[in-house]
């Protein structure tokens, strides 16, 4: 094995959430700025643009050179949807396409309308070897690579599971110029050594130190990188979280073998770049392998006793079996949500604590070396959903299931892909004799009333006139703006033929809420009634105080209420 140590990047440290890149290319797409994608004019221009579409947040204009412009593009190219710019020594641009044009699997990209479909075009292009690999001689894919680790894992221990640190140092360091065997071997050997430390933190440093001795960049990048190649990887749909690590899909372990069976090609980069661009083949598309995969998914599904009929599908093509099997991915997919949804209940901690990060303004919280949580900074919004969400979910009685609850889209393992979209509300709880409309913001400026006043105002409006039972409104948010109190306050809405309402929305920070969702808890009170108390109490005296006063009036409503929680469980006892 080479001394010389490299890390390979599948992704972009500048642009850590490949979920946001279908959503950029779209803006792209719909621009002028297709095949003028250079030069500081245009990466201002086309940041600006990203910016002004809430894709990014360039606050206060923080980034000047639009270099956020040059990580999405080059994100773009690496992925098949733009052409990439071509060195000489590997054949002329114009054999290949236009400089920063879209591709035809570009036009593939932007027509994926589902998030499965998304993560197969990740696939696709994440199958190519376009990867220079270390000894310089050919070209190889990382995700083909760390599949072949994977299954040679399984194959001597049971699990394909691999950890944070072993990924960090001993796989997005190799390459297949690296033996697989002797590359397992080192794995093991780092697990072994690393179950019998006392002090695992103490261990990992040791280890990466050693193994930076042969690396010429900071060591940093090796816990830096191998979070953010992870998180691209995942996109794939063929990986899902296992702690810090990651595990291969059990539905997807038959994909996942017949993708290992090769990880390098000799083909001249020319001829990678066109398959790149053009949509690389899947084993999929052959009708034996499709065939393979969907038996292989129909005997989970029966082993699960989860049922599913698609009987009425033809599944004399491969196009028409993985119709079938996609069938098959969405029912099993809201099964394992509806078993998600159940555990919430028992991890009430966890959502405190990410109601904690959230607060801050995003940021990790480590438990230990092997678990922590992280709200990256930038998708705070769609963390600020999810969150809520969870604790839907964990207050339990829901009688919608949990995928009609929220509006925005999960990745496999669970976690926001992004913001819900506009037009409805954020959360629609509905319970037995009541819904709970919950509306969330990471605004705290002064901006806040005029982005969510009326919207909010007029999705509970909405609610009221759709269920034939009481519906309640809660806004939360970081901070309350007084402007935005003094909208709720009235909570007026004209509806459809000057039709005047009278809405009952009560406005909480998010500390407020999640103080009383842990009383709750700790209390062993945890019922949707005790939301929509708090909220017939907060509005009592909603007509009779300004805006300032009841916001000091929610605020105590609050801590009066976790008190007679606590008065209750002394009665009890």
């Amino acid at each position: 094995m080479r001394e010389q140590v490299d890390i390979w990047q599948v992704g972009n440290t500048g642009l850590r959430n490949p979920n946001r890149i279908w959503e950029g290319f779209r803006v792209f797409a719909n621009s002028a700025y297709v095949g003028r994608l250079r030069g500081r004019e245009n990466d201002i221009g086309f940041m600006r643009l990203l910016d002004e579409k809430g894709i990014i947040q360039n606050e206060d204009g923080k980034d000047e050179s639009g270099s956020h412009a040059r990580k999405w593009r080059l994100m773009f190219a690496k992925n098949g949807l733009i052409y990439p710019k071509l060195n000489k020594k590997d054949g002329k641009q114009e054999e290949l396409g236009a400089l920063d044009d879209i591709t035809p699997f570009g036009r593939m990209f932007l027509k994926a309308d589902t998030y499965s479909a998304i993560q197969e075009c990740y696939l696709r292009a994440m199958s190519v070897e376009q990867f220079p690999v270390m000894d310089g001689k050919c070209y190889f894919s990382p995700l083909r690579w760390l599949l072949s680790i994977m299954l040679e894992l399984e194959k001597r221990t049971g699990t394909s599971e691999i950890t944070r640190i072993e990924f960090a140092l001993w796989v997005q360091t190799t390459s297949p110029c690296d033996h697989l065997e002797e590359v397992v071997d080192r794995i093991l050997d780092l697990r072994e050594r690393r179950s019998e430390a006392p002090a695992k933190r103490a261990f990992d440093k040791k280890e990466i130190a050693e193994r930076g001795k042969n690396y010429s960049k900071k060591t940093e990048n090796f816990y830096e990188y191998s979070d953010m190649n992870m998180r691209y990887l995942r996109i794939s749909g063929i990986l899902q979280r296992k702690g810090r690590g990651l595990a291969i899909v059990p539905t997807k372990h038959v994909l996942a073998e017949r993708l290992a069976k090769s990880s390098a090609s000799a083909n001249p980069l020319m001829e990678q770049l066109r398959v790149l661009c053009n949509g690389a083949s899947l084993p999929t598309d052959d009708i034996n392998t499709a065939q393979v995969v969907l038996d292989d998914l129909t005997k989970q599904m029966r082993e699960r006793h989860i049922v599913f009929d698609i009987s009425d599908l033809p599944l004399t093509t491969a196009v028409e079996i993985n119709i079938a099997r996609r069938r098959l991915e969405t029912i099993l997919s809201q099964t394992d949500e509806v078993q998600y949804a159940k555990d919430q209940k028992n991890q009430w901690r966890e959502i405190a604590d990410y109601m904690s990060v959230l607060i801050k303004g995003g940021g990790k919280l480590v438990y230990d070396e092997d678990s922590a949580i992280e709200v990256p900074k930038d998708e705070t919004p769609a963390y600020l959903e999810w969150v809520l969400w969870r604790a839907a979910l964990a207050i339990n009685h829901l009688i919608n299931k949990p995928y009609e609850v929220r509006g925005f889209r999960l990745d496999s393992d669970f976690l926001p892909v992004s913001a819900a979209g506009g037009g409805k509300g954020d959360l629609y709880c509905e319970f037995d004799d009541f819904v709970i409309l919950t509306e969330v913001t990471m605004s705290t400026s002064s901006r806040q009333e005029a982005m969510e006043g009326e919207p909010v105002r007029r999705h509970v409006s909405d609610a009221v006139l759709k269920y034939n039972k009481p519906v309640y409104g809660m806004f939360i948010a970081v901070r309350i703006d007084t402007n935005t109190a003094e909208t709720f306050r009235h909570g007026i809405w004209y509806a459809k033929g000057d039709v005047k309402q009278r809405l009952d929305i009560v406005p909480l920070t998010l500390a407020q809420y999640q103080k009383y969702f842990v009383a709750m808890f700790q209390r062993k009170q945890a019922r949707p009634e005790m939301f929509r108390d708090l909220i017939l109490k907060c509005e009592s005296q909603r007509d009779v105080l300004e805006a300032p006063v009841w916001k000091q009036y929610i605020s105590d409503m609050v801590t009066e209420k976790i008190e007679d929680m606590a008065s209750e469980n002394c009665e009890l006892k």
